[in-house]
């Protein structure tokens, strides 16, 4: 697929959000959802890390489900997860991959969604989300979308539209926001939307870490496979890590907010310890004041560097108090304190997946589509904030034409140009 053919179904699929109410009838399975012991096929797409585990999971959410189709652009990735999964005894059974069913390169995903599966956990660097989830529920799939669903405005505005569309033909689509299936998490913010900090007056979500992995480039690799391989540092792949992994905590405050999104964004950001080219060109720390409609502002904070205290955190501050919204601690103060104590098993992982699943059996989908493309949106505009040095608003955000794709998708062609942003120099499109 190339760039020009990824722009046109992106301006498609986001005239569908429009449109899709007065389509003309178009093809609908009558299958989209097993009941009793039918078996639901599985197919995953991206077997890194994340996707062997959301795999797991999906095996494990359902006493009749088998994968049975896996792809991956690079082949040695394929067959470690095959393997990892193969050697989990409680699972081992349900894998039923077979090499035939066994695709890579780029267009492996249109291979995995053709294998004759009912469910596709989507997994892969998530530049290619947009254009996967298309395919996905075009062909009347349910899915599993790992976080964030795209890396620009127009991948947004695609997932918008495929969401639209499986609304229309009752397919589940679950986000790997999983911080959303928590019970700790649920019950807390019930209780602040319910009004135990009175009115919110400021948000803030950190997520201070260390670095993490780094694929050295290895002699005989092309640029777009080292890009592939290296895929976290390269803006177009992963959208900078202030999309990739501060998503989630931007997307709790979104959901304090009871999902309303903020109306602006200015915010500064660098690269302090990542200077060498092996970083691509993304930054190490992002910091972002999100302001809404009526008044409350979001102050955003991520770095990624060596020897500093980590923290990932959500913290409100209200008009009778404060709260502490995060893994570590569950806690309000405010009047009578109260802190998240329950003993109930908290697998927040295992639980977006066992939903999925009792979604499907029960004929009642799931659509996370809107939050997980406007939180992937809310971190985008923060990125747009910190690259530019400009305010953003979230018009601005949502109707950019910055488009990231490469040109071709193949391992000899060029990926995009990869320059380092320059605040007050790169330029908001």
């Amino acid at each position: 697929m190339n760039a020009k053919s990824r722009r046109q179904f992106l301006k498609t699929s986001s005239a569908a959000v429009v449109t899709a109410s007065v389509a003309a009838a178009e093809f609908i399975p009558t299958r989209v959802h097993a009941a009793g012991s039918d078996v639901l096929r599985v197919g995953l797409i991206g077997c890194g890390g994340r996707g062997t585990g959301a795999a797991a999971q999906a095996l494990h959410a359902d006493p009749n489900v088998k994968l049975v189709a896996m792809g991956d652009a690079f082949t040695d990735r394929l067959q470690t997860s095959l393997a990892t999964l193969k050697e989990q005894k409680e699972i081992a059974h349900k894998v039923d991959v077979l090499p035939d069913r066994c695709f890579t390169g780029f267009n492996a995903y249109q291979d995995v969604i053709g294998s004759g599966v009912d469910v596709v956990l989507m997994a892969t660097p998530p530049h290619y989300r947009p254009m996967h989830l298309k395919a996905a529920v075009d062909a009347g799939k349910h899915v599993f979308a790992e976080k964030p669903v795209a890396v620009d405005a127009p991948g947004v505005r695609s997932v918008l539209a495929s969401c639209e569309e499986a609304k229309r033909k009752k397919l589940s689509i679950v986000s790997g926001l999983c911080l959303r299936y928590s019970y700790g998490f649920q019950e807390t913010i019930q209780r602040i939307h319910d009004g135990a900090l009175g009115e919110i007056r400021a948000l803030q979500a950190n997520d201070f870490r260390g670095p993490i992995w780094l694929k050295k480039r290895q002699p005989g690799w092309t640029d777009m496979e080292w890009h592939m391989r290296n895929w976290y540092y390269f803006t177009w792949l992963s959208g900078d890590f202030n999309v990739e992994q501060h998503v989630h905590y931007l997307d709790v405050c979104a959901w304090i907010m009871d999902n309303e999104y903020p109306v602006s964004a200015i915010g500064m950001g660098g690269r302090q310890v990542r200077t060498g080219p092996e970083y691509g060109n993304i930054y190490d720390h992002h910091s972002v004041v999100y302001q809404y409609a009526n008044g409350v502002k979001l102050f955003s904070h991520c770095r990624q560097q060596a020897g500093c205290r980590n923290d990932i955190s959500s913290h409100v501050l209200g008009e009778k108090g404060t709260a502490e919204v995060s893994e570590r601690r569950l806690r309000i103060s405010a009047g009578q304190p109260w802190t998240y104590d329950s003993k109930k098993k908290d697998d927040f992982y295992q639980k977006e997946h066992d939903e999925l699943f009792a979604s499907i059996r029960s004929g009642k989908p799931i659509n996370n589509g809107e939050y997980m493309a406007k939180s992937t949106l809310l971190a985008i505009m923060g990125r747009m904030a910190t690259y530019t040095g400009q305010l953003v608003t979230w018009e601005q955000a949502l109707n950019s034409q910055e488009d990231l794709s490469p040109k071709s998708y193949a391992w000899d062609a060029e990926p995009p140009p990869s320059p380092i942003a320059i605040p007050g120099l790169t330029k908001l499109v």
